[in-house]
């Protein structure tokens, strides 16, 4: 069923195709079929916000289509992107669990399709099928050691130049286009998102982007970014 977004909805847990390549969605049928009585299945348009840094948490969103730009915003204005959610993921999750605050900002950059599940009835499904509390502590695992390598890797970095090129091989890595001799890649953030997620600023990321395609490292196809020169991309991620 396409939505008013254009997306193809999934109707059912249970029927989706795609869940045994999911963390959280590959439960047993009787654990799915409890959460399939308590999930709201909604579709939001691009730029949709989830939820806010700080606000009590009123339960998980299970992003079934689509990616969600997760932030966290300082007292002086200054934004920082930690990540883009991919689909299977759980967000608000931890905050749900522990009754604290949510401690990012999530919301859309594509029209996608989330399932909804409260506070109250996620926290009693847990209690009564234990293969879904370690699908939660697996995705909590996932979750820390990927800030623990977010942090190293862009963290320890010496440059914005290091920065750009770590995260540009890393988008490479994660769309399969790794092995390929020239890597293409979506871009779907703007520069100024792009700098949120490496802590630089937006005319930072444009002169980087200017000196890359001048040195014949990148090239640009409309919105597809094309690696032409791996090697030299990977050179640069390595400096210092």
């Amino acid at each position: 069923m396409l939505s008013p977004y254009g997306l193809d909805i999934i109707e059912s847990c249970l029927t989706c195709k795609m869940r045994v390549d999911r963390i959280f969605c590959d439960l047993p049928t009787s654990a799915l079929q409890a959460f399939e009585s308590i999930k709201y299945a909604t579709a939001y348009p691009k730029g949709a916000v989830l939820f806010v840094e700080g606000q009590a948490p009123r339960g998980i969103f299970v992003l079934c289509k689509g990616r969600v730009k997760l932030s966290i915003c300082a007292s002086d204005g200054k934004t920082l992107i930690l990540k883009i959610a991919e689909p299977g993921e759980v967000l608000g999750l931890s905050a749900t669990v522990s009754g604290k605050a949510y401690e990012l900002t999530a919301e859309t950059i594509d029209p996608c399709q989330v399932n909804f599940v409260k506070r109250d009835d996620f926290l009693r499904f847990l209690k009564e099928h234990s293969d879904a509390c370690f699908k939660v502590a697996e995705q909590l695992s996932e979750k820390y050691n990927v800030a623990c390598h977010e942090v190293r890797s862009l963290g320890l970095s010496h440059s914005a130049g290091e920065k750009l090129a770590k995260l540009l091989l890393e988008w490479s890595s994660k769309n399969g286009e790794a092995q390929k001799q020239e890597p293409r890649l979506k871009l779907a953030l703007t520069h100024e998102e792009i700098a949120q997620m490496i802590g630089t600023s937006r005319e930072t990321v444009t002169r980087l982007f200017a000196d890359l395609k001048k040195r014949q490292i990148l090239q640009t196809k409309g919105s597809t970014l094309v690696i032409r020169n791996k090697a030299a991309l990977r050179s640069l991620a390595t400096i210092g």
